[in-house]
């Protein structure tokens, strides 16, 4: 049986949601962020080391980082489904999109969290100007031009094709699909790009989305 660690408000929904697309029983062991720091609680270092989610068991297997389950999970149990044949420019556009995802897409998203929770960060009076100046600086100068550029890119890739690999749904649209939404929540994206606004509309809608966010408890990402 497949088991899911799953951090609430995490990448980890991401896997939930492919197992429903993949009709795949499997249980979920739940984990909560601690409320004020938003890590996740040091008992997910019993299940891997780094202490992070997603990480899934199956069997004798434990698998970390989010690319790497889709892959192994759409390989052994997908049938054909959800990825692109082999040996094809299809399934090197895919391959793409699953690293580039995390590999480009979300840093500058987290660099945007991290110097976000520096500004409201409670400090010696003194010392809040500079610090919220340095953050500021940083943000508009490098972090917001960034998200910026990735926001473009994706927003024109997808007036390329329905979905990011081609016109059929595939698991890469799972990968991509958390940057977006954390885009939605504090990068900047708006109905302004309006094929990315589409995109997660219609991953929204899909059954197997609802179904994951009904088994995964609450998502405040996708709100």
């Amino acid at each position: 049986m497949i088991i899911v660690h799953h951090l609430n408000n995490s990448r980890s929904q991401r896997i939930l949601w492919l197992l429903e697309e993949l009709g795949l029983e499997y249980d979920i062991k739940h984990y909560e962020r601690d409320p004020e720091t938003l890590l996740a609680p040091a008992s997910l270092r019993q299940v891997h080391p780094l202490g992070k989610s997603p990480v899934i068991t199956d069997g004798a297997l434990t698998l970390a980082e989010s690319g790497a389950i889709i892959e192994y999970l759409v390989d052994k149990y997908g049938t054909g489904k959800f990825a692109p044949p082999p040996d094809t420019s299809d399934r090197l556009r895919y391959t793409y999109w699953l690293h580039y995802a995390e590999g480009s897409a979300m840093p500058p998203l987290l660099l945007k969290l991290v110097f976000d929770r520096i500004e409201q960060q409670p400090m010696p009076f003194f010392l809040k100007p500079i610090a919220r100046s340095i953050a500021s600086r940083t943000k508009t100068s490098f972090i917001e031009p960034q998200i910026k550029q990735h926001l473009d890119y994706l927003e024109a890739e997808l007036g390329k094709s329905l979905w990011f690999v081609g016109n059929e749904f595939t698991a890469a649209d799972i990968q991509i699909s958390f940057p977006i939404e954390i885009a939605v929540a504090r990068g900047g994206l708006d109905a302004s790009r309006p094929k990315l606004m589409d995109f997660l509309d219609r991953i929204h809608t899909r059954p197997a989305y609802q179904r994951a966010l009904e088994r995964g408890g609450a998502y405040k990402v996708a709100s």
